[in-house]
């Protein structure tokens, strides 16, 4: 439980508290919301709203010399989480800054996207309008913000978490001009390699950490194996009559990536057999597991978008499926047990799972173009002079490391901190002692600078 605000800090939350303002655990939580164009080449077009959270400590309320920090979730398609109390990664920042987390576009308040609710019906107009929810007009929206709030020559940082990175770096090639320094954890973007590359370089991370896996459990290969055979040959529901089957049940490799992920699957593997050896079907519980590897009815933009977030033009094809199939040790009748996979979208996902149908037609047409913008701008980026900092993490099994390094050794004013001791999502596990060190090696950047 939080420290309660003192009567000091009560009396200055409730001078505070007009219009949008909300006082909660020792947080003064400010609303914003902007117009912006739904094509940034087209401004005066349809418009869309960008809603933004500006979130301060209440002791640092009144300290307007406070810098502005905007936080680029991880993604693509992932809302910011409502700052419902103060600690972890949020009151490490709050120590510096003033944050502000953006709802990008098409997510939380930001004139929010659901596949049961789409904007426009035909497929070819609604692929033109989601075209335009990648990295390229996310950071126009926050630098529109930024203006907007601050005033136009007012410089702020960027953290960019995992797709929050390739946003960061979308940023110091595009508008870098009031951007004072930039945090990166797990999200140095493969700058230099088109998607096909990237999906068969993943595939490889994720087949070295199932041999990992498999290796340090070899208990849950026969598991797997009887697992996936009951699946094929079983119509094995949930509670709303949906029947799981044997290539979603292996999406639950995703959890490889994560910390403490291998002993997490392990116990999902056990629950699981054990539910087949006793009940002969699978629990609701792990049912819910599986669901829970992706919403999505409520993230269109990750569904139809994953795999463009890479491209700097060429169609993606299905990049991720591709690399699959290439490699036998992801079939479902590999022995001893089928390899899971990894963070990706496949398109078998659109005709399996009821959610997606609504986007299985657009996701197919944008699977096929060949003309997305560039997102990065390399010489620009070669030529930075913004202080960046950040993690590659070694063994990162959504961001592939030799890639994260070329991007790292080809930028210009970047130190990174390459570590083995965490994963992917470091900054909530050990919030403390990851800021303290990415805070200490920005201050010294900027030094030298």
């Amino acid at each position: 439980m939080g420290r309660r605000a003192t009567s000091e800090e009560h009396e200055l939350i409730q001078r505070l508290r007009t219009g949008s303002h909300v006082g909660i655990d020792r947080l003064l939580v400010t609303n914003h919301r902007i117009e912006v164009p739904l094509d940034w080449s087209d401004p005066s077009g349809p418009q869309i709203s960008v809603h933004a959270r500006e979130v301060v400590a209440v002791e640092h309320a009144d300290d307007e010399s406070r810098p502005a920090i905007v936080w680029f979730q991880g993604g693509p398609g992932h809302e910011v989480a409502f700052p419902d109390h103060r600690g972890s990664w949020l009151e490490q920042l709050l120590t510096r800054f003033r944050v502000m987390l953006l709802d990008q576009r098409g997510t939380g308040l930001s004139t929010p996207l659901d596949a049961r609710a789409l904007p426009v019906a035909d497929p070819v107009h609604l692929g033109d309008y989601l075209r335009h929810f990648r990295q390229d007009s996310i950071v126009r929206d926050a630098d529109r913000l930024r203006a907007t709030l601050y005033g136009p020559d007012t410089d702020w940082y960027v953290f960019g978490q995992s797709f929050g990175g390739f946003c960061s770096l979308t940023y110091l090639s595009y508008l870098p001009e009031h951007l004072r320094g930039v945090i990166i954890t797990g999200g140095f973007a493969p700058v230099l390699r088109e998607t096909d590359e990237i999906c068969a370089r993943l595939f490889k991370q994720v087949a070295s950490r199932n041999a990992d896996f498999y290796a340090r459990f070899p208990e849950d290969a026969p598991r797997v194996r009887r697992i996936v055979d009951h699946l094929q040959t079983t119509d094995d529901v949930d509670g709303h009559g949906h029947r799981l089957s044997a290539r979603r049940f292996l999406t639950l490799g995703n959890t490889l990536g994560l910390q403490h992920g291998a002993a997490e699957l392990h116990g999902i593997l056990e629950r699981a057999a054990n539910d087949l050896e006793q009940i002969g079907m699978l629990s609701g519980a792990v049912h819910d597991r599986v669901a829970s590897v992706m919403s999505p009815a409520t993230n269109p933009i990750y569904t139809v978008l994953q795999e463009a977030i890479y491209s700097n033009g060429p169609a993606t094809r299905w990049a991720a499926e591709r690399a699959r199939q290439a490699d036998a040790r992801f079939a479902l009748d590999a022995q001893p047990a089928p390899y899971f996979t990894g963070e990706a979208v496949f398109p078998w996902m659109l005709d399996e799972l009821p959610e997606l149908t609504p986007l299985r037609d657009v996701a197919n047409l944008l699977a096929e173009h060949d003309d997305w913008p560039p997102l990065y701008d390399t010489g620009r980026l070669e030529a930075n002079t913004v202080p960046v900092v950040g993690t590659v993490y070694w063994d990162d099994a959504y961001v592939e490391r030799t890639m994260a390094l070329e991007t790292v050794s080809m930028l210009g004013n970047c130190n990174p901190w390459i570590t083995n001791e965490f994963e992917h999502g470091a900054y909530r596990h050990e919030p403390k002692r990851v800021a303290d060190r990415l805070f200490a090696m920005l201050d010294d950047l900027t030094a030298r600078g």
